[in-house]
């Protein structure tokens, strides 16, 4: 607000300076996701015990193939209480699954098989559930290990692969007219796959400030003749400042170095962030049988990691939130000092469920590991679909010339009437 008739303007550089993030924070509080009930990495029916468990498409329940029981997940925020408290938060707490990753942590692990005791390995670079080559019991990763491979939670695919084809096919349909005609002799959207990406999930509270000065016109004036006629304006300038205090609820990171990667020169990862939001409240307990199926990938990134980025992202969310106690000042507000200050965060390891096709599209003169990579992403809870089509560059390039053209043409027509 302007300041009362009579006070000295507000100076941004007066605003408090915020302590030491470390100094202030208590350590870290661990969250204990651990699914107790899942022993010795076997997934078993609760009912006749066969470790023949998968998911049933469409759905978020649980199918035994062997004796058709079907049973539902438990949510990860019922379970473990995570869906509450979030205006108590203070520090960081962070969940047994999104724990720093150890750096020696190795992806191979051995189990021993809960049917006859046969060591089995599984690569959790690749995979999280395997099959006993002796009695052919299903084992899957299902405690929390030090590597990021197994995360608190899962939010398992709605839509099915035949859906998710017919709207990547959709979608390149729309765009085939300036299409590179190598990507529409090679499109093959059966070659779809679903992967489950790493995503940190974070409740968060926070307050922040922020200070500039904003403009209330007052007068616009034209002066000159012609082509030489301008606009002017005169604006009151005011100093501004505003404190927010506020809270986030299941706002979702990557946690993929890779993924998280947006050079726009090497590939359209970008596109998976246009396929948000998730319903991430329907998210259950970690269960390896969900992945029976899918592919997946490991998060590398750590809590300390992605906190700039939260930072960024809480920050973002207050300018939003003073938005609409500035709209008075009609020609806009220049922040020039912004602090984010958070009081305390809630980390949570999950999964979520992504249809993608890829496409590479080499560069010129291309070297290996050269050119553009191309996605088409489909969100696999809600079908929403995005995605990066290469295109004929010489074709919009006439395009552009041809309604240029016409354009012109019609407005000489015009003039000559």
């Amino acid at each position: 607000m302007p300041p009362e008739p009579g006070q000295p303007p507000i100076d941004p550089d007066t605003l408090p300076r915020p302590i030491r993030d470390e100094l202030l924070a208590p350590d870290p509080a661990a969250i204990d996701t651990a699914s107790r009930e899942l022993r010795d990495g076997l997934n078993q029916c609760p009912k006749c015990g066969s470790t023949e468990v998968r998911h049933r498409p469409e759905s978020d329940r649980l199918i035994c193939l062997y004796c058709r029981h079907e049973w539902a997940a438990t949510r990860v925020e019922d379970a473990f209480g995570l869906g509450e408290g979030i205006a108590d938060l203070r520090g960081t707490q962070v969940a047994s699954g999104a724990r720093d990753i150890a750096a020696d942590a190795q992806s191979l692990r051995s189990y021993k098989c809960g049917g006859c005791g046969a060591e089995v390995v599984i690569n959790t670079e690749t995979a999280m559930t395997a099959r006993c080559h002796w009695c052919r019991h299903v084992l899957g990763v299902n405690e929390q290990i030090d590597n990021g491979a197994v995360p608190d939670a899962v939010l398992p695919f709605h839509v099915k692969k035949d859906d998710a084809v017919a709207r990547i096919r959709q979608f390149v349909n729309k765009r085939r007219l300036f299409a590179l005609e190598a990507f529409k002799d090679e499109f093959t959207p059966e070659n779809v796959v679903g992967v489950y990406l790493p995503y940190m999930v974070v409740d968060a509270r926070g307050s922040a400030d922020v200070a500039g000065f904003g403009e209330i016109e007052t007068r616009r004036y034209t002066r000159g003749q012609g082509k030489n006629k301008q606009t002017f304006y005169d604006a009151d300038v005011w100093r501004v400042q505003r404190h927010v205090d506020f809270t986030v609820d299941d706002l979702t990171l990557e946690s993929s170095a890779r993924r998280g990667n947006l050079d726009a020169r090497t590939n359209t990862h970008n596109v998976i962030n246009t396929i948000l939001p998730f319903d991430t409240k329907n998210a259950v307990k970690w269960n390896a049988s969900y992945l029976v199926g899918y592919t997946s990938e490991k998060r590398d990134r750590d809590v300390q990691q992605l906190m700039p980025r939260l930072q960024q992202q809480m920050l973002s969310i207050a300018r939003a939130q003073v938005q609409p106690s500035v709209r008075r000042y009609d020609r806009g507000v220049r922040w020039e000092r912004e602090r984010m200050d958070l009081k305390g965060t809630r980390w949570v390891a999950m999964y979520l469920p992504v249809w993608l096709y890829a496409y590479h599209q080499p560069g010129p003169g291309s070297r290996p590991g050269g050119g553009l990579l191309h996605y088409i992403a489909v969100n696999g809870r809600t079908g929403e679909t995005m995605g990066s089509v290469p295109l004929q560059q010489w074709k919009l390039i006439l395009a552009a010339l041809t309604i240029g053209t016409v354009v012109e043409a019609l407005a000489l027509w015009l003039i000559a009437r």
